[in-house]
C-alpha cells in the first residue's frame, strides 16, 4: 500500500480562501465533465449554482480577497467572476487549479467516483483508467501556491478549484497520507475554506 506524502510549506507569508466551485450543470445532471475539451467551455453554473454565490458574496464573512485565481473550467470561471465582481477585482485563471482529470470516466455517471477513491485510498500513485494520479494533482495545487509564496506577500488570495483536488490539497497541507484525502468531510458546493498565514489547521 503506497500512502506518500507531499512536503507541504510550514508556514505562509499569504492568508488563502479555497473555493469550492458553486452547483454547476454538470452536477446537476449527474455526470463527470473533467477535461478542457468538455469543461473550459460548457457545463457552467445552474441557477441554484448562481444562488448560492449571490447568498455567499451577500454574507461573506471571511477577509475580503486581495486577488483572485481560477480554475480555467467554466464552473469555476464563473464562480470567480461573481465573487470578482463583489470586490472589484481582475481574475486570473490558472490551469494548476483545475478540475482531477477522471480519464475513461469522463462523461460517465458520476456514481462512479467512490470506485476511484477506493482505488486511491490504496494507492495515491495509481493511474487506473487513466484517471489523474492524487500525488499528481497534489504536486501541481501546492504547485499553485508555492508560485504565490515566491511572488506576493501579505496578500489574501482566493483560489477557486473542484472538489477533489481541495480536498487533495487540504491533506498535503495536513501533512496526511494523500491516500486519505476522502477521510475529510466533502466540500460542499461553494463553500470557503480559509488557511491562515501561519501553520495551522484551517478553518471553515
Amino acid at each position: 500500500m503506497s500512502t506518500e506524502f507531499l512536503n507541504a510549506p510550514a508556514g505562509r507569508h499569504n492568508r488563502y480562501l479555497l473555493m469550492r466551485h458553486g452547483h454547476s450543470q454538470a452536477n446537476a445532471s449527474g455526470v463527470i465533465i473533467s477535461t478542457p475539451d468538455r469543461g473550459l467551455d460548457a457545463f457552467g453554473l445552474s441557477p441554484q449554482g448562481r444562488e448560492q454565490l449571490d447568498r455567499v458574496v451577500a454574507e461573506w464573512s471571511w477577509p475580503a480577497p486581495t486577488h483572485i485565481l481560477h480554475s480555467d473550467f467554466l464552473r469555476t470561471a464563473e464562480t470567480a467572476a461573481r465573487v470578482a465582481e463583489h470586490f472589484a477585482l481582475p481574475l486570473s485563471g490558472e490551469p494548476g487549479l483545475r478540475e482531477r482529470d477522471f480519464g475513461e470516466l469522463e462523461g460517465q455517471p458520476d456514481s462512479r467516483y467512490p470506485d476511484i477513491w477506493a482505488l486511491d485510498a490504496a494507492d495515491p500513485t495509481h493511474r487506473r483508467f487513466g484517471v489523474e494520479s492524487v500525488a499528481a494533482v497534489a504536486r501541481r495545487m501546492l504547485g499553485v501556491i508555492d508560485g504565490l509564496e515566491r511572488e506576493t506577500r501579505h496578500a489574501t488570495v482566493l483560489l477557486v478549484s473542484h472538489g477533489d483536488p481541495l480536498q487533495i490539497l487540504l491533506t498535503a497541507l495536513a501533512q496526511r497520507p494523500l491516500s486519505q484525502h476522502r477521510d475529510r468531510p466533502p466540500l460542499a458546493p461553494a463553500s470557503i475554506t480559509l488557511l491562515a498565514p501561519s501553520q495551522g489547521a484551517p478553518t471553515r
